[in-house]
């Protein structure tokens, strides 16, 4: 047996259906990046033009429903994740359909933090060799209330030390290169 793999039909194959999977899951991840940190250009990224979302609260063409979500979240909380979780999707040629779960959090301006499960039930489309969001409906499991842990000033100035935190192009997920600061 040689030492060098030979690129069979099935080989091929299933290159291209992990290619697939990896670029719908970086739409996913582009998508939680982009409205944790407020960036409309990434998270546009994941949909199409014509997408549509619909989230219950709010529904729309992926631009209004972008703009929408920063908004909210801009207006309603100081800081906020969305996780994505357990995802399955079955590709069907140029077309997919995903579930994703996801758990959100958020510290919000007035009241107890929000805590949220639930799933993205997506279809994908992959066209000119993108795959992005067709359509999502955005399936929410349960909402709680939880509470702000109170930690010594020291630690907090500590753990605020790594930062910026900000949900905008100036946080430090965006430094290139990312290196080591004396202090």
């Amino acid at each position: 047996m040689s030492e060098t793999a030979s690129l069979t039909p099935e080989l091929v194959a299933f290159l291209r259906e992990q290619a697939d999977r990896q670029a719908i899951l970086d739409c996913l991840h582009r998508y939680t990046r982009g409205i944790d940190r407020h960036d409309r250009e990434l998270m546009l990224s994941a949909y199409h033009p014509d997408a549509w979302d619909d989230h219950g609260v709010a529904a729309g063409i992926a631009a209004d429903f972008v703009d929408w979500a920063i908004a909210w979240h801009g207006e309603f909380q100081t800081r906020h994740q969305h996780i994505i979780s357990n995802h399955t999707v079955e590709l069907d040629g140029d077309t997919a359909h995903g579930e994703t779960y996801y758990v959100f959090w958020g510290i919000n301006r007035q009241g107890p933090p929000t805590l949220a499960f639930g799933r993205y039930i997506d279809r994908f489309e992959k066209r000119d060799g993108r795959w992005a969001i067709a359509y999502r409906k955005c399936i929410n499991e349960h909402n709680t209330e939880g509470t702000t842990s109170v930690l010594p000033k020291e630690w907090q100035d500590q753990i605020d030390s790594t930062g910026p935190n900000s949900r905008s192009k100036q946080d430090a997920s965006y430094i290139r290169p990312l290196v080591h600061r004396q202090v």
